[in-house]
């Protein structure tokens, strides 16, 4: 399920969160670009998560 351009890492911990995946979706171009610009900074699954966490708020 992994789309063109997302780190395989945010691409599967937005596929366990399905409510996030869509808040992703749903975000402008530039909002969807510093989502996946701070999955590409995580270091950790922990801070992984934590981007995806962000969606949820």
């Amino acid at each position: 399920m992994e789309q063109q351009g997302l780190p395989q890492g945010l691409a599967m911990a937005l596929a366990q969160r399905p409510e996030a995946m869509e808040r992703f979706a749903a975000l402008p171009e530039t909002e969807r670009q510093a989502v996946v610009d701070a999955a590409q900074a995580a270091r950790s699954k922990q801070e992984m998560r934590a981007c995806v966490e962000q969606l949820m708020q």
